[in-house]
Formats: structure tokens, C-alpha cells, sequence
């Protein structure tokens, strides 16, 4: 019982710490007034708003700048192919590669990994962004709500997406910061599954929306709880479980993965065998370790 009670505080405390950082870079951006002031809409990231995962791109970028030996990226790559292959998550594995990677930037100051975040976004992730996803988005901004990203990918990294697609901001899993440096260890726990839930909670309350006019939007069935808690939940590229429970539910279903779905399907060994290869490559070009503290 004193387990689950640590648990259910972690992911309130998860939660909190998530809207409490994304109104606070919100509010440093430029404002755009929203003209529907009680709605919003809430993106998932990985295999919704773009293929595969964020993180990986980011680690792989950070391999390339020596962050990490060649044995961590295989782990990365091995994660990434399984993803990108099944289409789904995998909760205990997505809590592997994201407490990894920040053990791996302990020590190192915001600044240098929001700048790095920037880069790599520009280097990797922009042609993974899903057209058809950025464009409900902006359907969205243009109809004057406001459109947030949540992830369980750090909020620094998620923020970087959020600016570049010219988003509203970013609800991300909190790291926490001491003098400006990471300790490698998180504000509660993963923004992931109940905690996003949560999150989007605690930002509606303190931004007035009306949940029942928001849209949310993800591509996995470990986000239902978010998806169950607006008005208009959409499922977009979805698993098989969340595919099951939209059609049940009749919630709209949308994939935009038609495109690159013949080449994952019609060479999946080679697809695979392609990207741990260039993993490996990279990784043994690597030099430097961090060490945590």
C-alpha cells in the first residue's frame, strides 16, 4: 500500500511539476491571444505527432556529439527498430531509454542541452514530423486555441518541438536542475500514461479551459486516460489497443503513416538492420563517456 501510495504522489507530483514548467516558458514566449479561450488541443509526440521517438533522435544526436559509448546507442537502436517496427509502446522500455538519457546529461548545464536540443531537432527530427498531424495543429491555432504538445520526452526537448512547429508550449517530463545543471534525477517521475492525464488537468484548471470543448490527440493506449478526459478524443496512428477502444467508442481515427508504411512493411529486416548499423557505426566513432552523479 506504501508503494502504490509513492506512486499515485510521483505522478501527481509528475504532473504538476509538468504544467507548472510549460506555463512558465509559455508565458516568456511572445503571446498569441487565443480567440476560443476555453479549448485547447493536446498532441502526444512519438508516433503521433511524428514517427518513431523523440528521444532516440536526441541520443542519437548526442552520440554524435560523444555523449555516450556504442553499447548505449545499440540500446537505443534496439528500442527504436522495436518501436518503429510494432508501432506501439512499450512502457517499461520508454522508461529505460528516458531515465538513461538523463542519466547521461547529468552535470550538464540546460543551456547546453536546450541549444543541442535545437540542433538536433534541425539535424533529425523535422522530416519525421507527420504533415498530417502538424496540419490538424494548426487547424487548431488558426481557429484560435491553443495546441500544447505532452510527452513523456524532457520538457526541454519537447518545448524545442513545441517552438518549431509553432505550438503553444509543451507539457514534458521535469528533470530536476541544480544551479542550472542537471542532477539526473526527475521532479516526480515520467510524464507517461496517468501522469499526462494529470497534467493536462492541472494546466485546464489554472488556464480556465473547459475540457469538455478540448481535443486530444495520441497514438497509444497507454495515453486513454488522457484521451478519456476531453470532449474529443482522436486516435491518430494507433496501436491495436487503442484501435480497439476508438472503434468501441466511436472516436474518429485518423493514420498518417500510408507513406512510409511500404517501406517499413515491404523491408522491415532491412529497414531494421539499416538504422542499428548506422547506430553502431556511430557509436563506435564515440570517444567520451558521461558519468552520472
Amino acid at each position: 500500500m506504501r508503494v502504490r501510495r509513492r506512486g499515485v504522489a510521483e505522478t501527481r507530483q509528475a504532473a504538476e511539476a509538468a504544467a507548472i514548467a510549460a506555463l512558465k516558458v509559455a508565458a516568456e514566449e511572445v503571446p498569441r491571444p487565443p480567440l476560443d479561450e476555453s479549448a485547447a488541443a493536446f498532441f502526444d509526440v512519438d508516433n503521433t505527432m511524428m514517427a518513431g521517438a523523440s528521444i532516440f533522435y536526441f541520443a542519437r544526436g548526442l552520440a554524435a556529439r560523444d555523449f555516450f559509448d556504442s553499447r548505449d546507442l545499440l540500446r537505443f537502436g534496439l528500442q527504436h527498430v522495436t518501436y518503429r517496427l510494432r508501432g506501439h509502446e512499450n512502457p517499461d522500455g520508454i522508461r529505460d531509454a528516458r531515465e538513461t538519457a538523463l542519466a547521461f546529461v547529468a552535470g550538464r548545464s540546460v543551456a547546453e542541452i536546450v541549444r543541442y536540443g535545437e540542433e538536433i531537432y534541425d539535424e533529425r527530427m523535422a522530416e519525421q514530423i507527420y504533415s498530417g498531424a502538424h496540419a490538424l495543429a494548426q487547424q487548431h491555432l488558426d481557429a484560435g486555441q491553443r495546441v500544447w504538445l505532452v510527452t513523456a520526452t524532457p520538457v526541454e526537448l519537447a518545448t524545442v518541438i513545441a517552438r518549431r512547429l509553432g505550438l503553444t508550449g509543451a507539457l514534458g517530463t521535469v528533470s530536476e536542475v541544480s544551479d542550472g545543471t542537471y542532477t539526473g534525477r526527475l521532479v516526480g517521475g515520467l510524464l507517461h500514461g496517468q501522469a499526462k492525464a494529470e497534467a493536462v488537468q492541472v494546466l485546464a484548471e489554472r488556464e480556465g479551459l473547459d475540457l469538455s470543448r478540448c481535443w486530444a490527440y495520441s497514438d497509444s493506449i497507454n495515453d486513454l486516460p488522457m484521451l478519456s478526459l476531453v470532449g474529443h478524443p482522436v486516435a491518430i496512428n494507433p496501436d491495436p489497443g487503442l484501435k480497439t477502444v476508438a472503434r468501441e467508442r466511436e472516436w474518429p481515427i485518423k493514420d498518417f503513416r500510408t507513406a512510409r508504411r511500404a517501406v517499413r512493411v515491404g523491408i522491415p529486416a532491412a529497414a531494421g538492420a539499416g538504422a542499428l548499423a548506422g547506430g553502431v557505426a556511430a557509436g563506435m566513432a564515440l570517444r567520451r563517456r558521461v558519468v552520472s552523479a
